[in-house]
């Protein structure tokens, strides 16, 4: 049986929890990382030398960093329906899963630290207002992307929804103004009508 170290609330641990179910995985969750501290243990750091989560132990075999966690579960356990034999088509794939970890999740970290977890230095309104107008930029491009495919990559649900899907909960769900984006709000609204999504997503953010 997989485990998978992290706590929920990590949107790097969901993008896993979330990869899991839908390869059809059963898991054990270990809560780490933020209110449960354990990222200093030495049995820890064992698994995962920066100290960081998610991890994933599939038997002997160890592995941490969240988008090469999801790829690995969706080539190895859903090669049918996840992942991308061609070429092409996974690296148009990749390419988002890089998107989300370079641009969507720095620009609404400050967001999500100012207006839901307090984090002083990121409450200042001018701090919370820059984080919402890096992000919007970000979901216009996100919502052409979509105007046209019912999924990031075309018509096949994959590793770059998993990954971004993440992103846009995140941002859909936080207690700020947000122009409306009907290509993106379609597409979440699929995202989170599927069972895997919905176990790894929780609600409220936290």
């Amino acid at each position: 049986m997989l485990k998978i170290w992290g706590r929920l609330s990590s949107i790097n641990v969901q993008k896993v929890v979330w990869a899991a179910g839908e390869a059809g995985q059963v898991f054990e969750r270990v809560d780490v990382g933020g209110p449960f501290g354990g990222l200093d243990a030495p049995e820890f750091r064992a698994l995962n030398p920066n100290g960081q989560i998610p991890v994933l132990e599939d038997g002997a075999f160890r592995l941490w960093e969240s988008n090469s966690i999801v790829r690995y579960l969706a080539a190895r356990y859903a090669a049918a329906d996840l992942w991308e034999a061609d070429p092409a088509r996974r690296a148009d794939a990749e390419r988002w899963m890089d998107w989300m970890l370079s641009e969507l999740q720095p620009a609404t970290a400050p967001v999500l630290w100012g207006t839901v977890r307090k984090v002083a230095g990121y409450t200042d309104p001018k701090v919370i207002t820059e984080g919402v107008k890096r992000t919007e930029a970000l979901m216009a491009i996100l919502d052409a992307q979509l105007s046209d495919r019912p999924f990031l990559t075309g018509e096949r649900f994959g590793v770059a929804d998993i990954a971004v899907g993440c992103g846009a909960h995140r941002w859909l769900n936080m207690p700020v103004e947000r122009i409306a984006r009907p290509h993106v709000q379609r597409w979440y609204e699929t995202l989170f009508a599927r069972p895997a999504a919905k176990a790894a997503l929780p609600l409220p953010i936290t």
